[in-house]
């Protein structure tokens, strides 16, 4: 498992300390027309400890740049204090990769929404050591922030790297990418903007390119798979699995005009 996980823990994530802050309890809503019997979310809660390094980080970056949630049309300009192009992370793990993308483009506003404790400390403690202004975090379910944060058009791009894959077959309903999802991001794309997923199981790559094909407003930037942008680094945990011949799968549509 890579470190970048909308559902799951990486194998290194860290176990959660009662002196942790608390995560929000509120739960997401099931994708219309995915049919499952649990409520179906962006996330699957997992233990994990928050380290003193990760609390310090949010009692010093918390009050700056983590954002309520609230059922209402997100003010942009206000949360970030300047007008910029947005996008939107969904599950950014421990931050390793958000924090690099958020460094190698300053000029982009990054909303970012993760539930795991210790990954928002994580990535808060990065913000911190590396002087990052353009990261702000919602520690809430991605599906009801779509739903009530961010009305259409609004968005010039989407990440979703590496979110779990579900790997047996009957629990394959319970991956984030699936169509309703994408339907609801497409339509939050401003004209040209883009999504890029990721992920390192081929049946769930294809799957991915499947479902994104099948959306009407979106339109593939390759012939398949694309090449890695240049802002998406490796992390550990890939370069790790790159070593041992396993593969990494990017999928980059744009919305048309």
């Amino acid at each position: 498992m890579t470190e970048l996980t909308t559902a799951s823990a990486p194998a290194s994530a860290a176990p959660a300390a009662s002196t942790a802050p608390t995560a929000p309890t509120a739960q997401g809503s099931a994708p219309a027309g995915v049919t499952h019997p649990k409520t179906i979310k962006s996330f699957v809660r997992r233990a994990g400890r928050t380290t003193t390094g990760q609390a310090k980080a949010f009692e010093d970056f918390g009050p700056r740049f983590v954002l309520p949630y609230t059922p209402a049309p997100l003010d942009a300009t206000a949360a970030f204090g300047r007008s910029a192009p947005l996008v939107l992370e969904i599950g950014f793990g421990m931050g390793e990769a958000t924090a690099h993308i958020a460094r190698v483009r300053p000029d982009d506003n990054f909303l970012c929404c993760e539930v795991h404790e210790p990954g928002v400390g994580a990535l808060l403690k990065r913000i911190g050591e590396q002087g990052l202004t353009n990261i702000r975090i919602l520690q809430h379910d991605a599906v009801e922030v779509i739903d009530h944060m961010l009305p259409p058009g609004v968005l010039d791009g989407v990440h979703i790297f590496f979110p779990d894959p579900w790997h047996k077959k009957k629990h394959n309903k319970r991956r984030l990418i699936q169509p309703p999802l994408v339907a609801k991001l497409a339509a939050r794309l401003k004209p040209g903007g883009y999504l890029h997923c990721a992920t390192d199981w081929q049946p769930y790559a294809e799957q991915m390119l499947q479902v994104l094909s099948a959306e009407p407003l979106l339109q593939n930037t390759a012939d398949g798979f694309a090449p890695q942008p240049d802002y998406r680094p490796l992390t550990k945990f890939e370069n790790r699995g790159l070593r041992l011949g396993h593969g990494v799968w990017d999928v980059v549509f744009v919305r048309r005009n």
